[in-house]
């Protein structure tokens, strides 16, 4: 009995120095493996943070020139009310009963209007309306380019299947690192190193980039969005602005009611789609900041693991 005592004692002692041996080869090989797995992660997500953030900054321009269009259609729409009150003192063409005044009482009020200085701030205000019909088609086009432009870079600024399997992976040898770690731990194995690059790098395991993708996508949709009401807005201005609507050839009196109300409903028309591409600028902008957001949280825990493992 004893000499089988003996004989089990001597066989442990050599047996337990091999498995300790095994399990801190183990633990190496696990080691090798998390930072072939996980590193350079990060680098894969500069790209991605950088371009959002060239993207917020692009959207945030759009959303201004948006805003300065619609601010400046409102103004030209006072100044064009200014004027539609101007003519309505001399045109005496839809009195009630379509009474036509005589000859005399249309010289009195010719010279009415002209003593009183009308015709010229008539004409000034017309001025100043077609002043700002104009910087309003030239804000809205840059609205117009930048939307554009947002769309296009949203629709690549995503992450691909090979970044989702390289986090993937990370988290597989994560995980296996932390069995070896327990492993060599009973063994008396040093696993200073091991817990370091576990408490870095497992927060891989939580990390969601899915919501990148679904800022991206959101933010494309917005500047789309903000692209077409934009063109759709250039085109209503510059059709608003041009001479066929507003008659600026035509005489204060010569000009109906029912040319004030067409040039007026062009121009509401183009305040309206100016306001509607300012706010889709405004929800690419929010959608491409949160992408960051989502960018950078993903891209500190791989920062962190980074570091770890180098």
């Amino acid at each position: 009995m004893r000499m089988l005592q003996k004989w089990g004692i001597f066989l442990l002692s050599i047996i337990a120095p091999a498995f300790a041996h095994a399990d801190e080869a183990d633990l190496v090989a696990a080691l090798q493996k998390t930072y072939t797995a996980c590193v350079g992660i990060d680098d894969s997500l500069a790209d991605l943070k950088k371009m959002a953030g060239i993207n917020t900054a692009i959207t945030g321009v759009g959303t201004g020139l948006g805003a300065g269009a619609t601010i400046v259609g409102i103004v030209k729409a006072n100044k064009d009310a200014q004027a539609k009150q101007i003519a309505d003192k001399i045109n005496y063409t839809e009195k009630p009963y379509q009474i036509m005044p005589t000859e005399a009482q249309m010289n009195e009020m010719r010279n009415e209007f002209n003593s009183a200085g009308l015709q010229n701030e008539f004409d000034e205000l017309r001025r100043q309306s077609k002043k700002l019909g104009n910087w309003r088609t030239g804000l809205l086009a840059g609205n117009t380019v930048t939307n554009v432009a947002g769309a296009i870079i949203a629709g690549k600024n995503t992450t691909d299947g090979d970044l989702q399997n390289q986090i993937d992976n990370c988290k597989t040898a994560i995980s296996e690192l932390r069995r070896a770690r327990g492993r060599a731990r009973i063994d008396g194995v040093d696993v200073g190193e091991a817990n370091s690059i576990i408490s870095a790098c497992e927060g891989f395991e939580t990390v969601d980039i899915s919501k990148i993708n679904t800022r991206a996508k959101g933010a494309m949709i917005s500047s789309a969005v903000g692209a077409a009401t934009g063109l759709s807005g250039t085109i209503t201005s510059a059709v608003a602005n041009s001479e066929s609507i507003r008659k600026d050839g035509l005489k204060p009196s010569e000009k109906t009611n029912v040319d004030w109300d067409k040039e007026k409903s062009i121009n509401t028309a183009a305040n309206v789609l100016s306001g509607a591409s300012t706010v889709a600028s405004g929800v690419a902008t929010v959608f491409n900041a949160t992408q960051i957001s989502a960018i950078k949280k993903v891209a500190n825990v791989a920062a962190k693991c980074t570091g770890a493992l180098k």
